[in-house]
């Protein structure tokens, strides 16, 4: 090991088994501190993290920093001299804060002042606890509207007093650090860059034995490839909330080691090599949703591809859920909200295939097709929308409910809960206003997929 350690230029310390971890550290740590050191750090550059931040603070503040997480998680700290208190040696041989002094702190109210704003906070010395004065401030999300606390940035007075910009310099920091922690959130690691490779969703073109050695995956077949989207409102709003990407990962690992998750955008995307079968994929699918729905009060629907050869056919596979899901979201009555009827629907009715729901896909797409074609909008059907919203009416529900039931008034008029000499009435005042003719074959096609449009995106 010494001559591997003299080879390779790297140190090497002996450690006896007995020895306490809260007198190796600091060791170890002198070590570090009396090795060439690079020049400081530009801290506007791309490439600072954490640490370097930690540092250049301590230099220009003095003092010993530790930066945080907002759950007193230690992310990075600069070096530490024997002027460090316990706390600061246990915080980062524990990686957070003892529980004894984070309750004081919430006692004092420090977390409150630290959320509420980006003040510097001075803690003064404790002496039943052994701390020093501290200098704190909190990291905020770098966003304007209601940011949230990403963590804090802690200052420990050493031998010598602060600096006397200290608090400035902790201020600009914290801008710093709540950059490079956000680009942390947001950039996706290597392991989730390969996955979202897997799922085409980065490009096409896939390596599949390499991306089949770095995710330990088989390269054969068969595999199933899931996609799951939110129903209803938490649709409309962009997403399937949060958190849900996390719970996926955890129950197709229950149901499959070697399964892959990822969850880049609006959707969560699984993959299940190697399954028993497609009964058991379809009833582990449907047990996830229910599940969901039951714990979570989360809705979602999702669609399953089966039969997938091999990876190289993962991301056609991922492009057929995709059709799949947007091709089932449920028309809600004519300017209604779209999904808000798949909402309702069973979990069993929300896990299709594309086979099982090829007829509401080529109907989707069909209607995307139409609506993005503003040629083919029929402006009799806008002025029936139009005399809707002005007389508070509700003529497109009639006519959609008469549509629905193939023309039969008294079923119609049943399901509207009106009377059917009612639901004539409102007919007639449909054809005057838009001048279509119910009784025209064509006419009644045309005005279906025009409130079918509109149903499904009522937007547009």
């Amino acid at each position: 090991m010494r001559a591997a350690a003299e080879k390779a230029g790297v140190a090497l310390v002996e450690v006896h088994p007995k020895a306490r971890w809260d007198h190796v550290f600091p060791r170890v740590q002198r070590m570090l501190d009396r090795s060439p050191k690079p020049s400081a750090p530009d801290l506007l550059a791309a490439d600072t993290d954490l640490f370097d931040l930690a540092q250049s603070v301590a230099r220009n503040a003095g003092g010993m920093v530790s930066i945080e997480d907002a759950a007193s998680r230690v992310l990075a700290h600069s070096p530490s001299d024997e002027s460090a208190d316990e706390l600061r040696t246990l915080s980062i041989l524990g990686r957070e804060g003892p529980r004894d002094y984070l309750r004081v702190l919430h006692r004092w109210g420090v977390y409150d002042r630290l959320r509420a704003s980006d003040e510097v906070v001075d803690v003064p010395a404790h002496a039943e606890l052994g701390t020093q004065r501290r200098l704190v401030v909190g990291i905020h999300e770098p966003v304007e509207d209601d940011p949230r606390m990403l963590g804090s940035i802690w200052l420990q007075q050493g031998d010598r007093p602060f600096a006397a910009d200290a608090a400035e310099v902790l201020r600009g920091a914290a801008a710093i650090a709540a950059r490079i922690i956000a680009r942390s959130h947001n950039a996706p690691s290597t392991e989730e860059l390969l996955i979202q490779r897997l799922f085409g969703l980065r490009g096409d073109g896939v390596d599949v034995p390499s991306l089949a050695g770095a995710l330990n995956l088989p390269q054969g077949g068969p595999v199933a490839v899931l996609g799951f989207a939110a129903s209803g409102q938490a649709e409309a709003a962009g997403g399937t909330g949060p958190g849900v990407g996390s719970v996926l990962r955890l129950h197709a690992s229950a149901f499959r080691r070697d399964s892959v998750t990822t969850m880049p955008g609006e959707r969560a995307y699984v993959l299940l090599p190697g399954y028993a079968s497609e009964h058991a994929v379809g009833a582990w699918t449907r047990q996830l949703v229910a599940a969901l729905e039951d714990t979570r009060g989360v809705v979602l629907r999702a669609a399953i591809a089966t039969g997938v050869a091999d990876l190289g056919e993962v991301a056609a596979a991922r492009a057929e859920v995709d059709r799949v899901l947007d091709g089932t979201r449920l028309p809600g009555a004519a300017g209604g909200t779209a999904g808000a009827a798949d909402a309702a629907a069973p979990p069993e009715a929300r896990v299709t295939t594309l086979a099982e729901s090829r007829t509401a896909v080529l109907l989707g797409e069909i209607l995307d097709l139409v609506a993005a074609r503003s040629e083919l909008r029929d402006p009799r059907v806008d002025a029936l929308a139009e005399y809707d919203r002005a007389h508070g009416s509700d003529l497109a529900d009639s006519a959609a409910a008469y549509l629905a039931g193939h023309g039969d008034v008294r079923s119609a008029a049943r399901e509207l809960r009106v009377h059917p000499n009612t639901l004539r009435y409102r007919l007639r005042r449909i054809e005057a206003i838009t001048g279509l003719d119910l009784a025209d074959a064509s006419d009644r096609l045309l005005l279906e997929l025009q409130l079918a449009m509109r149903g499904r995106a009522p937007d547009r």
